[in-house]
């Protein structure tokens, strides 16, 4: 059976709808920069989300072709996880998502290597004509964070940060946003088949001990 980073991990992919505060270790993904609303049909969102893809599928179907990767195994291809950022704004102003700074990644099983995911680059644009300039195998050590499931649009995301954010009050916790550690959202629905009401996206942030 192919091996699922949801199922494995559930701690990190699956958490309740209440926050818990937990250390996440470090990964590394298939990543894509850019800015700009992430709504733009053919945007540079959606540019950097068929990037991401055709590496992915690429590295995930190898073992059909002539590229035998060391320590391969049959996975899922995790699901679309995104950090962003808006500059001079505390929190996220939804009225202005132009503004967005946007880091999109797919996670990568740990038999990938940095040569590994070059191949697959060199792969993706030769055979499918896709420029994949922007793509980056990045690695990201995320520690202590709170994280909770956030259930219904993504312009709802505010009120669920508010109970993050009073969990971390009463608990002598506080955010440890910098640029190098940022918002993050990990995406469970397919919103092209699920109604806004139901999407599932799980929001992590920063943390460490507040300051007395």
């Amino acid at each position: 059976m192919a091996y699922d980073f949801k199922k494995a991990l559930k701690a990190y992919y699956m958490p309740k709808q209440v926050p818990e505060i937990i250390t996440i270790p470090s990964a590394n993904y298939i990543a894509v920069r850019g800015k700009g609303d992430p709504n733009q049909e053919g945007g540079t969102y959606a540019q950097a989300l068929s990037v991401l893809y055709a590496i992915a599928y690429t590295i995930k179907m190898s073992y059909k072709g002539s590229r035998k990767i060391e320590g391969f195994f049959e996975y899922v291809v995790p699901p679309l996880e995104g950090f962003w950022w808006q500059e001079g704004v505390k929190g996220v102003d939804y009225s202005n998502k132009d503004t967005f700074n946007w880091i999109s990644v797919i996670r990568l099983p740990d038999f990938v290597t940095p040569s590994v995911f070059n191949w697959a680059v060199d792969e993706v644009t030769r055979k499918k004509k896709i420029d994949c300039a922007l793509a980056e195998f990045l690695t990201v050590d995320e520690g202590l964070c709170v994280q909770i499931m956030h259930i219904g649009p993504f312009d709802d995301e505010q009120a669920t940060v508010a109970i993050m954010n009073d969990y971390l009050n009463q608990n002598g916790y506080e955010n440890d946003f910098s640029d190098a550690r940022l918002h993050h959202e990990i995406y469970l629905s397919d919103i092209r088949k699920v109604e806004p009401s139901k999407w599932k996206t799980v929001i992590r942030h920063p943390i460490k001990r507040a300051s007395v």
